[in-house]
């Protein structure tokens, strides 16, 4: 029974260990599905903007998530999707209600973007793809680096485009984070005029476009360093059966 159980054990941390790596890098959201893209150009323009987006889309992720696995043997197949849009209308409207109350200033500033999370294919996804087939705590965790994944590709994306675009970092930090947050803004260069490309969406699609170009070099680089598995030749032996 010891030996089962550290077997289980073992599965068990590998499997965490898989669902981490799928969700920060191999099966990142935004820079290998590709999903939830329209808000991840739209709003990134400066890195509070980007961290607030990332926030939101964790917290729901986290949750509609643990929600899906709880009640997964209870939901029909036939009527999945239009439940699991429910529950993640359900805990966007929840976000949405605590930014407008606490962080009003980030609120209008993702406008539109902040209730279009529930539309995210990226959390219906993983709705559909692991949470409705696992247990409750590992359909957390897939949630949780998953949504972490995104929110670091707002911030590198969000950051790219705020220092090019206006030479600063954490503007507006305050709006999120608090009075205390004003020491958090700094001034990378100073520009004379705003770069309105980098600030504008064609800047964040370009910018996206290297990142995603840097991942793949990485990527590459990873799987040339790897060792090489040879795959034997097997000899194909015709036989004769005439005499």
């Amino acid at each position: 029974m010891s030996a089962e159980k550290a077997l289980a054990k073992q599965a068990l941390k590998a499997e965490y260990k898989e669902l981490a790596l799928q969700g920060l890098w191999k099966n990142n959201p935004g820079l290998v599905q590709l999903l939830g893209l329209c808000p991840l150009l739209a709003v990134t323009a400066t890195v509070t903007n980007a961290l607030g987006l990332g926030l939101a889309t964790l917290l729901v992720l986290v949750c509609s998530n643990a929600t899906v696995s709880a009640i997964r043997h209870w939901v029909p197949k036939e009527i999945r999707i239009p439940i699991f849009v429910l529950i993640i209308a359900a805990f966007v409207t929840c976000v949405q209600l605590l930014m407008n109350a606490y962080t009003y200033g980030v609120y209008q500033s993702l406008g539109i973007f902040l209730p279009l999370i529930v539309t995210n294919c990226a959390i219906i996804g993983r709705a559909e793809a692991y949470a409705s087939k696992n247990p409750i705590l590992q359909a957390s965790f897939d949630g949780l680096m998953m949504g972490i994944g995104f929110a670091l590709v707002l911030l590198l994306l969000g950051a790219i485009r705020e220092v090019l675009g206006q030479g600063t970092l954490f503007d507006g930090a305050h709006l999120l984070l608090g009075d205390w947050a004003t020491v958090l803004r700094i001034e990378v260069m100073h520009l004379d005029s705003q770069f309105l490309l980098a600030i504008l969406p064609p800047g964040a699609f370009i910018a996206m476009g290297f990142i995603i170009a840097l991942k793949n070099v990485i990527d590459d680089k990873i799987k040339q360093r790897q060792p090489k598995i040879e795959k034997q030749a097997i000899e194909r032996v015709r036989v004769n059966f005439e005499s």
